[in-house]
């Protein structure tokens, strides 16, 4: 699908230099002299680069949508981690750079979105949020607020991140797959 180089917007993806490329930051410039144009952080998908380019509205792009499918997570094999597709039941090994630091929130079980460019895995979209038990983290001390202050914890599948002093070992929390950090207690 093609579209004008003044209409991409952040999350686009797009078909630039024959490789596929998201649009991080888009500001649309008009100066005083000449015409306006787009100017467009990119951050290249397969190999994570990043580019900066300058759009004008005459130009055209391709614009292309990923095919997203829901999958299963496995198990760990090595260095690869393993899916199943969860309407063909067909496996796909992928490797832990592809996936990058937020594989340590893998879990048996949970379910996340694949999504592929022409039958190719481009990116895995996990949940945002993930239950975790902390393991390790300095006692409640009695009497200490909770204005500002955080305390170093350590969860199950071992990240650290900081809770609030109230927190103890063995609490279930929610946490953003993100940036790893506390977002509240488990229900």
């Amino acid at each position: 699908m093609k579209m004008n180089g003044n209409e991409i917007k952040p999350g686009n993806i797009i078909k630039h230099q024959d490789t596929l490329w998201v649009a991080v930051k888009c500001n649309a410039v008009k100066p005083g002299k000449g015409g306006a144009f787009n100017q467009v952080e990119l951050k290249n998908l397969l190999d994570g680069r990043k580019l900066n380019e300058r759009f004008r509205a005459a130009e055209t792009v391709e614009r292309v949508r990923l095919d997203q499918k829901p999958h299963t997570y496995l198990y760990a094999d090595g260095e690869m981690q393993v899916f199943m597709n969860s309407e063909t039941y067909e496996q796909i090994h992928l490797a832990n750079e592809f996936i990058g630091e937020r594989a340590v929130f893998l879990t048996d079980g949970m379910e996340v979105e694949l999504e592929f460019y022409e039958e190719r895995p481009i990116t895995v979209a996990l949940p945002e949020q993930v239950v975790l038990e902390v393991t390790e983290t300095e006692p409640v001390v009695k009497g200490q607020t909770a204005a500002n202050s955080y305390k170093p914890a350590i969860l199950e599948n071992g990240v650290r991140t900081t809770v609030p002093p109230f927190i103890g070992v063995g609490e279930k929390l929610v946490i953003n797959t993100e940036d790893g950090s506390y977002v509240k207690r488990a229900d």
